[in-house]
């Protein structure tokens, strides 16, 4: 293989947009933000679109790119985790994982195989795997043998924010995230529907184009609930109007099946919001101060938003908890020092 130009210029190989309002790339584009004040030399490798399930013009197609890009080389895992071992090898790169790919719900159980067995594989050739929490670090090691000291641990930053002032009348609750089946909107809407006796809003913030079998199922759900005005599926936020949408809620909901880490949640906990999420993934270890409910059981989730909604003082508390507890986290630059260095 040739190699890139630029030795010593860290290559990031991202798939499809960059500018998607979603966790992993916002986790891109902050570390190579990062990168630029910290003086970190950099170059974002574009990757097709079609990642997590490239065809084999994808395949070929990232081969070529792959061989003219700079190294060392960090190659994004929603990519990685579906590259073929031949290409994971020739790579010769370290992979960023936010968490496996296999564990996407809404998979058949052969298809989850599959991806498991070619994410098992991809991982044993990655030069280093750095990852956004200690539970996929965890569970690389059990379940995909990756040894423990191949791994770094580089957990999203956090930034300041202005805390929302909580009183609104009445309460708006907020979900973010693409609506896709991991997200747990469904069981969502189950609970709502049984606190429709409270006064509140509710808007899910999210690309509704991910899995578009699903949001049409998550519209028809909140018709057949009655809520349709009080339920908004809304859309993608631009990352520029997110915190004025964490600022204008009095609550969060993250009522997910699995979660690599959940940056939302601690956004929503840097703007003093009280937090009911499900105990999935690395949600307990995110946010420890949280509000929790096993996923996936609406019954249990319907309770404690009923509590949170209908408790003002309970609320003010909660919100209080959150925003000590996001103080205390680092920041992006942390974070990007981290992944520099473990890539170099």
């Amino acid at each position: 293989m040739v190699r890139g130009a630029g030795i010593g210029v860290i290559g990031f190989a991202v798939p499809g947009d960059l500018d998607a309002p979603t966790g992993g790339y916002v986790y891109a584009r902050r570390v190579m933000e990062e990168w630029v004040r910290q003086g970190v030399g950099h170059r974002l490798v574009p990757l097709s679109a079609a990642f997590p399930r490239p065809d084999a013009e994808a395949l070929c197609e990232t081969a070529a790119v792959l061989a003219q890009a700079p190294r060392p080389l960090l190659i994004d895992g929603l990519a990685y985790g579906a590259f073929p071992a031949a290409l994971a090898a020739d790579a010769d790169a370290s992979v960023l994982v936010h968490h496996p790919l296999c564990d996407e719900t809404g998979l058949t159980p052969a298809q989850a195989t599959q991806a498991f067995e070619i994410e098992r594989a991809a991982l044993a050739h990655a030069r280093h795997v750095i990852v956004t929490s200690p539970l996929t670090a965890r569970d690389l090691t059990a379940r995909f043998d990756v040894a423990a000291d191949r791994i770094t641990v580089a957990e999203p930053g956090l930034d300041r924010a202005e805390p929302s002032s909580l009183t609104g009348d009445p309460p708006h609750l907020i979900a973010v995230g693409s609506v896709t089946p991991r997200k747990g909107y469904g069981f969502l809407v189950e609970a709502l529907a049984a606190c429709a006796d409270l006064p509140w809003t509710c808007a899910i913030l999210g690309a509704t184009d991910r899995d578009g079998a699903e949001a049409r199922r998550i519209v028809a759900l909140i018709a057949q609930a009655g809520l349709a005005g009080r339920i908004v599926l809304s859309g993608p936020v631009a990352p520029r109007h997110l915190s004025d949408a964490y600022g204008a809620a009095d609550a969060f909901v993250a009522p997910s099946l699995h979660e690599g880490y959940g940056m939302a949640v601690t956004e929503a906990m840097a703007h003093g919001l009280p937090v009911v999420v499900s105990r999935a993934g690395a949600l307990p270890e995110t946010a420890p101060v949280a509000r929790f409910v096993a996923p996936g059981e609406a019954g249990a989730l319907g309770e404690a938003l009923r509590e949170v909604l209908g408790d003002a003082a309970l609320r003010r508390r909660m919100g209080a908890d959150s925003l000590a507890f996001a103080r205390a986290r680092p920041g992006w630059g942390e974070t990007a020092r981290i992944v520099a260095e473990a890539v170099r």
